[in-house]
């Protein structure tokens, strides 16, 4: 006698709605990559009025640190979360929960990765810029979720997994192809390269903080309060070097209002990092913010009155963006059923 063949059953409710809550997650890491293109015209207008990309930078960071400690004035259950990770730190350790001191610093990549905008782009170029960022962070990624690094663990490296961040820097190249500068400059690519892998660290300690912070809205704002006390006093310390050495800035604090929110516009995109790391890992993070900086960057070009309008290359490149975050996401699924 024969056993019957089986017959599929139904996807189990649980693994439709982590399926589901990945694919929002995607969706919100694409959001905030938008908001890190944004931030960046807003940042990159303000440094050229102040003269000083470091003094803008701070301006940025210090204003969304204001806002956030107004946050956690007004809102008991933040400053439990914020206390909650004192107390993870006293623990010393992941073994129950605990937290170590390092795990906290994920703001300093964030203040180097802005630094590094005001000591290479002038002499890279944006494209370059970006090629370098894109490489660093697509790799980076990679490695972070297979140590396991991110609070979702260890993410094993697939050919699907692999093929996303190749996809990524090929679509990239070719966004900015004919924007390449000269040859000359290009060792000082290296200072972007390495944001771009501290950028992949940062969402994974960040994430790290807002699980020791705990669920709901208070551990997000904890976890992005950290993120910009840090971030923050790195930048200060940047900017006291860079006065010693430079001088005061020449310029003069514009009267626009507009110019002042990169702050909130960055409170945004990491809060957003720290709240979905922990389910689609930092690879897809990373490569729904890319898709996000590009596409992003793609429409203010559009709206932007005055703008260099994009052409065939540069839709393309987005294009490609777009279907270097679903190749991992699709495999992982497939891989599950």
């Amino acid at each position: 006698m024969t056993d019957d063949p089986v017959e599929p059953g139904p996807v189990p409710a649980d693994d439709a709605s982590s399926e589901a809550l990945k694919v929002l997650g995607v969706a919100l890491a694409v959001v905030a990559g938008f908001g890190v293109a944004l931030q960046s015209r807003v940042n990159g207008t303000l440094a050229d009025r102040v003269d000083s990309g470091f003094l803008a930078a701070a301006i940025s960071f210090g204003s969304g640190l204001l806002w956030l400690a107004l946050a956690l004035v007004v809102s008991r259950r933040s400053r439990a979360a914020l206390g909650q990770v004192v107390t993870r730190l006293r623990e010393g350790g992941p073994r129950g929960g605990g937290l170590r001191w390092w795990e906290c610093l994920g703001g300093a990549a964030g203040g180097f990765l802005v630094a590094t905008q005001g000591l290479t782009v002038g002499a890279l170029g944006v494209a370059i810029f970006i090629v370098a960022i894109v490489a660093g962070q697509s790799v980076s990624s990679l490695l972070v979720d297979r140590l396991g690094l991110a609070p979702g663990g260890v993410r094993l490296i697939t050919v699907g997994r692999a093929v996303g961040p190749a996809l990524t820097v090929v679509a990239v190249l070719v966004a900015v192809w004919g924007d390449l500068g000269s040859p000359a400059t290009l060792a000082l690519a290296v200072l972007p390269l390495l944001a771009g892998v501290g950028s992949a660290w940062q969402q994974a300690v960040n994430g790290r903080v807002r699980a020791a912070a705990g669920t709901g809205s208070g551990g997000i704002v904890a976890a992005t309060f950290l993120n910009f006390v840090v971030g923050t006093a790195v930048l200060l310390v940047a900017l006291g070097i860079s006065v010693l050495v430079r001088g005061v800035p020449h310029g003069a604090l514009p009267p626009e209002p507009l110019l002042y929110t990169g702050g909130l516009i960055g409170i945004a995109f990491i809060a957003i990092s720290a709240a979905v790391v922990h389910r689609v890992g930092v690879l897809l993070l990373g490569l729904g913010m890319i898709a996000g900086q590009v596409v992003g960057a793609l429409l203010l070009d559009v709206v932007t009155p005055g703008a260099q309008p994009p052409g065939a290359a540069t839709y393309v490149g987005a294009a490609l963006t777009l279907v270097a975050v679903a190749v991992p996401a699709l495999t992982t699924r497939r891989r599950r059923r």
